[in-house]
């Protein structure tokens, strides 16, 4: 990690402009830190104390929860623009953390303290329609993952989820492995082979080594 207070007010500047007035921004670039992770490593895991959370300006994040079993379970997925706002009532609380951060691609964000959080709620009302408009977003796609386990079949539940890959990782072609799939499904990596052989037999999607395609609808 780095402080660069020049350096964090031109991102900021670049990604949150239209989002955070002017002196929120200089109070984030004051505060924060800008960070670079690696595909795969942890911003945040399950049980740990909450000091920090990143404003994502670049890559992919995947947000999960554990099973009584310590089973994975995906639950959504942070793109540039984004925070956890999910996170901040653990933060709020002084919780430790319920969710795993990880990330999907190389990611660069602005890491904030935590203790700023209700400081700036009360400050600034650019943050406050932020964090609601965050939260609102990512219960909705919690919501959402609870709709289809409860009620679509793996099949639909598999194809929406390669949808939704596509779309925000802006291209057709996913290299992601059945293996990585199986992970996030909680489900055994045969299970999601015959299922994609299955959508690819339906013409929805092509498989190739270690890609796939999907047409973005």
């Amino acid at each position: 990690m780095k402080k660069n207070t020049t350096f964090l007010k031109e991102q900021l500047h670049l990604h949150f402009n239209n989002v955070f007035e002017k002196r929120l921004i200089n109070e984030i670039a004051r505060n924060g830190t800008y960070a670079t992770y690696d595909k795969n490593d942890l911003l945040i895991d399950i049980g740990l104390e909450m000091t920090h959370i990143p404003l994502i300006i670049n890559g992919l994040v995947k947000i999960s929860r554990e099973d009584n079993h310590e089973n994975e379970i995906l639950l959504y997925f942070l793109e540039e623009g984004d925070t956890c706002a999910i996170s901040f009532i653990n933060c709020i609380h002084r919780n430790k953390s319920m969710f795993r951060a990880t990330a999907e691609e190389d990611i660069e964000c602005i890491m904030f303290p935590v203790h700023k959080i209700e400081e700036w709620m009360v400050k600034y009302k650019t943050w406050r329609v932020f964090i609601i408009d965050s939260y609102h977003n990512r219960l909705e796609e919690m919501l959402s993952v609870i709709k289809e386990l409860a009620f679509f079949k793996l099949e639909s539940r598999l194809y929406k989820y390669l949808s939704n890959q596509a779309k925000i990782r802006h291209s057709e072609d996913l290299l992601i492995t059945h293996q990585d799939i199986a992970n996030d499904f909680n489900t055994s990596r045969v299970v999601i082979s015959r299922i994609l052989k299955r959508l690819e037999h339906d013409g929805k999607i092509k498989l190739e080594r270690g890609k796939i395609h999907i047409s973005i609808p």
